[in-house]
């Protein structure tokens, strides 16, 4: 069964097209786009109009591409910024008219049921699993071994940690501590809530974790067959988030496996990450490229 799930984050706007058979999925289509639909909600409580235009465009390139590939069943859900934004309704109408179908506003839970979904099928490291799911604008905490056990999800993001705290170029010391103990406190509220300190596996989905786990093996370029569960020490999630602290964004851009739309980010991205592992006890964490894109992907077949 041929099926198009798309995700709209805070920061990406991402389509998988693929083929499901069971509890296989053979991509047909993964891509992403850097949108920025999140920029400035943490502030306004309003989606702008100039980032709503560029989801806008990116979600009309995805729908020719859905229509060329005769998927028979198509699912987009929302999430952060559009859940938070007062304007939400102007979105919705947006993609109804470029898409067809009715975006799904989820819920922060539903969101790391789907994300649950997608990171683990095929994982072979052992339950019960803690997956955070790290986005722009919150961060999604869900513990389970074969199912969702417990789930939460916290407005903490890249982009919204970025907006509110780091606006130096690169950030200076006292941004960066006002920023981790935002961090820290919902980390702590969180792990609390689904039991992450008792989770035997810590996993971690998007693209800043992925993209740490990408400097942190030193690759060339990025490579998601090489990231893909791999596994990442806190000392070297340590090391990549110091280093990435300390540069500028200008600095970030030259990574070869940074995307464009992710420098000025990545900071605050990676300090989350650091401290999920800090607070929850881990001391490794295994990247997933699969994520909630998956999830949706699975539930549609």
């Amino acid at each position: 069964m041929r099926v198009a799930a798309i995700d709209c984050g805070t920061n990406a706007v991402r389509l998988l097209i693929a083929d499901v058979d069971g509890d296989r999925l053979t991509d047909v289509v993964r891509t992403m786009e850097i949108v920025r639909l999140g920029e400035g909600v943490d502030r306004t409580g309003m989606l702008a109009p100039a980032a709503i235009e560029r989801t806008r465009a990116a979600l009309a390139g995805y729908a020719a591409r859905i229509e060329r590939s005769e998927a028979v069943a198509v699912r987009m859900c929302a999430t952060s910024a559009s859940r938070d934004a007062s304007n939400a309704q102007e979105f919705r109408d947006m993609v109804r008219g470029v898409l067809g179908v009715d975006p799904e506003v989820i819920t922060g839970e539903e969101e790391a049921r789907l994300s649950f979904l997608g990171a683990v099928k095929g994982l072979a490291a052992p339950g019960p699993y803690l997956v955070f799911d790290l986005g722009g604008g919150s961060t999604e905490f869900v513990t389970g071994t074969d199912t969702v056990e417990r789930a939460i999800s916290m407005d903490i993001g890249c982009v919204r940690m970025t907006e509110r705290h780091l606006h130096g170029d690169p950030p200076t010391a006292r941004e960066l501590a006002e920023a981790e103990r935002d961090v820290t406190a919902a980390v702590d509220t969180a792990l609390a809530a689904v039991g992450g300190r008792q989770a035997r596996t810590l996993v971690g989905l998007a693209g800043t974790v992925t993209t740490v786990a990408a400097l942190a093996h030193g690759l060339p370029e990025y490579d998601s067959a090489r990231i893909h569960h791999s596994e990442i020490s806190l000392a070297e999630v340590s090391r990549v988030t110091a280093e990435l602290l300390g540069m500028t964004v200008e600095q970030r851009l030259a990574l070869p496996v940074m995307h464009p739309g992710r420098a000025d980010v990545i900071g605050a991205g990676a300090v989350i990450m650091r401290i999920v592992m800090e607070r929850s006890g881990h001391q490794a964490v295994i990247a997933s490229e699969h994520d909630i894109l998956d999830g949706i992907a699975f539930g549609l077949a």
